[in-house]
Order: C-alpha cells, then sequence, then structure tokens
C-alpha cells in the first residue's frame, strides 16, 4: 500500500440556499475550513434566480481557493 500526499493548490466549490444570508453562512464556514488548510479565495461570483412556478428565489455562488 502506498500513500501519497500532494498539496491541493486550486478548488472551486458551488453553494446553493434560500436564503441570502443562508448562502453567506455556508460560503463562510467553507472560507473557515479551506484556510486551515492553507487555502485562500481568489475570486467569488454568485446569481439569483426566481422559479416563477413556485415564486421562490434561489441564490447560488461559486468560489475559487487558491494557495498564496
Amino acid at each position: 500500500m502506498q500513500i501519497k500526499l500532494e498539496r491541493i493548490e486550486d478548488k472551486v466549490e458551488f453553494f446553493e440556499a434560500l436564503t441570502l444570508k443562508d448562502l453567506e453562512s455556508k460560503v463562510n464556514e467553507k472560507i473557515e475550513q479551506n484556510q486551515a488548510i492553507l487555502l485562500n479565495v481568489h475570486s467569488v461570483s454568485h446569481q439569483s434566480h426566481i422559479d416563477y412556478e413556485s415564486g421562490k428565489t434561489y441564490f447560488t455562488a461559486v468560489v475559487h481557493f487558491k494557495t498564496k
């Protein structure tokens, strides 16, 4: 059995929520977790979408993490 340890240099994560506050909470939690493995936020992109049939608004975000 062989174990290889490689450092993660780039990571992209996707998030979705029904409220902006929940989305922000999810992103902040993940930022803290990724800082523990020495990844910092490189860029953030977000959007909102309204489902006209149900009347719900969906919020999404994409966060790109990179090493320094």
